[in-house]
């Protein structure tokens, strides 16, 4: 057996690093398959020549046959807020074979060396660290497809990365919404009064003053993301646009809340319908035929994702994250969703599982960020 490990750098590689999940979830009905054009337009720009950075994109071939991959990141900027030294990974996948896996991880932790880092984690999103879509290894609920922009893996993956010599690093959990179980008791009254107390309301976004929103979001995130957070700093405002326009394809407007007082933004929440549950019939491919079908089935979508929810620490404790979550809800319900998703929430984010716990969401899935130490080899 023949293993290689190669930095995709050509078409045919790439196409070969793209199209590998289909060989890994042949004839899993729960694997959502990405739209290849879309993941073949994003993932072009990290093939040389064209710059990357501090990007690479591994693939692992076994008797010359693609096996395995990784997408490689390295964010300078947030090692040096951190005082760390991390690398991180992404997009893995990997047929059943530790061998394969061990050659991927070794040279992904080649390439982190000589670049000078000292650990390895993840999985994170493609995007980096900072992102929440396709975060974390599943460890759970194998039996369902996953929702929008939330991972997806076969069981063995987690054998996989702990044989290779990762470690749990952070877990992250989704929680169960369902329409009947949510606030059994109506918080009405109890949300108008904290609103007048505090005085803050809420707005859904304008779309038509976009500017002034992705303002007011980033104002929140700068003053709302934890300091302790290791692999999170607040976004810049034009990382916040970026995400605004990734987004835009899948989100519903009436499911973006900011919360203001004083004329002051203090809370926002996002919540996306559950486009997987029309995108799983497409088959990644973008066809007259497939686009009917998604038409077809995006009528029938009946759940949504909780993606996002900040809150500035002036602003917790005074009931605008449950004001938030019942905006959702009865706006969400209003359009016929049964059911949601609050994901992902980080196991050590004790408010904000206490918040949608208090709600009546359910612990549903475990997501887990692994990582490992990396050293030299032996001279």
């Amino acid at each position: 057996m023949a293993i290689s490990v190669e930095q995709v750098s050509s078409r045919a590689a790439l196409s070969d690093f793209i199209r590998l999940p289909w060989r890994i979830y042949r004839g899993n009905r729960c694997w959502v398959a990405p739209l290849v054009a879309e993941q073949r337009r994003e993932l072009r720009a990290l093939v040389p020549p064209a710059p990357a950075g501090g990007r690479a994109l591994l693939l692992a071939r076994e008797n010359g046959r693609a096996a395995a991959r990784l997408s490689l990141i390295v964010v300078p900027s947030l090692n040096a807020s951190k005082g760390a030294a991390a690398g991180y990974f992404s997009l893995f996948e990997c047929v059943p074979d530790q061998a394969v896996a061990r050659a991927l991880f070794e040279a992904a932790g080649a390439w982190m060396l000589s670049r000078g880092l000292s650990v390895l984690k993840g999985p994170v999103s493609p995007d980096g660290p900072h992102g929440d879509e396709q975060k974390g290894l599943l460890l759970d609920a194998f039996d369902r497809p996953p929702v929008v922009l939330t991972s997806y893996n076969p069981p063995y993956y987690r054998g996989l990365l702990e044989a290779a010599g990762f470690e749990k690093d952070l877990d992250l959990f989704a929680y169960r919404l369902d329409k009947d179980r949510l606030f059994a008791r109506d918080p009405g009254r109890a949300i108008d009064y904290a609103a007048r107390r505090y005085g803050f309301r809420l707005d859904p976004i304008d779309l038509s003053q976009i500017e002034r929103e992705i303002d007011d979001i980033t104002r929140i995130l700068e003053v709302a993301v934890p300091a302790e957070w290791e692999d999170m700093v607040a976004p810049s405002k034009d990382e916040v646009r970026r995400l605004a326009e990734r987004l835009r394809p899948v989100a519903d407007p009436d499911l973006v809340v900011i919360a203001r007082a004083g004329g002051q933004p203090v809370g926002f929440g996002v919540a996306l319908p559950d486009y997987n549950q029309a995108l799983i019939h497409l088959g990644g491919r973008r066809t007259p035929l497939s686009i009917l079908r998604f038409l077809y089935h995006k009528r029938r979508i009946d759940g949504a994702r909780i993606f996002i929810l900040f809150v500035v620490p002036s602003f917790r404790k005074k009931g605008v994250a449950h004001a938030i979550y019942y905006r959702i809800f009865k706006v969400g319900t209003g359009k016929g969703y049964t059911w949601g998703e609050g994901s992902t929430i980080g196991e050590p984010n004790t408010r904000m599982r206490a918040d949608i716990e208090s709600i009546g969401g359910v612990r549903d899935k475990t997501y887990r960020i692994y990582r490992k130490r990396l050293t030299p080899p032996a001279a």
